[in-house]
């Protein structure tokens, strides 16, 4: 069954939060906000934190350098994942993926279908490992940020959380690019 395992040791991650923007500041960055707000009242430390307009150079250079810092283990982004023409975080972020997490847009759009009904069709919410780190593209509003994180990043970026999370296998990510050295 579902659950903690108290007996172990809470594990905190290295998360950096990227809202993608052309109108927002940290100072009015509620998406943002949320995510960092989340992720540090679970124990985990916000490594870094950005705002980078919705530009697929901006965004992925921005990624890309996160990606390549040992001091990154996940990646959660904010924003740009709708339908128009200034929404490009997918287009940006799933090329640096070296694997698709097509289970996160799935569970992702189970949880805000019961909230928001059909309008979960208008999210290209997306996920994948890069670089042994995690990528999370979550679209631009609160509650979504709210959704994501409430209903399954909280459980899957804890150690302690059954049958099983991404913690557990976070030193495994790396395998493939271990066998050529």
């Amino acid at each position: 069954m579902a659950g903690l395992d108290t007996a172990r040791a809470f594990v905190p991650l290295r998360i950096a939060v990227l809202t993608v923007s052309d109108t927002r500041r940290l100072a009015d960055d509620r998406s943002g906000d949320t995510l960092a707000d989340r992720l540090t009242g679970a124990g985990h430390v916000l490594a870094d934190r950005a705002i980078v307009p919705d530009d697929v150079a901006a965004i992925r250079g921005r990624v890309a350098a996160w990606i390549a810092d040992p001091g990154v283990d996940v990646i959660l982004t904010t924003g740009g994942t709708g339908f128009t023409g200034r929404d490009v975080t997918p287009e940006a972020v799933e090329p640096l993926f070296e694997k698709r997490m097509d289970g996160f847009s799935i569970v992702f759009h189970r949880i805000s279908y019961d909230k928001i009904g059909t309008s979960t069709l208008q999210s290209r919410a997306t996920a994948g490992v890069a670089g042994a780190t995690y990528v999370f593209c979550l679209p631009g509003s609160p509650g979504a940020c709210r959704d994501a994180w409430d209903g399954i990043l909280a459980a899957q970026l804890d150690y302690r959380h059954r049958p099983c999370n991404f913690v557990e296998i976070l030193p495994r990510l790396d395998e493939h690019l271990q066998r050529g050295a």
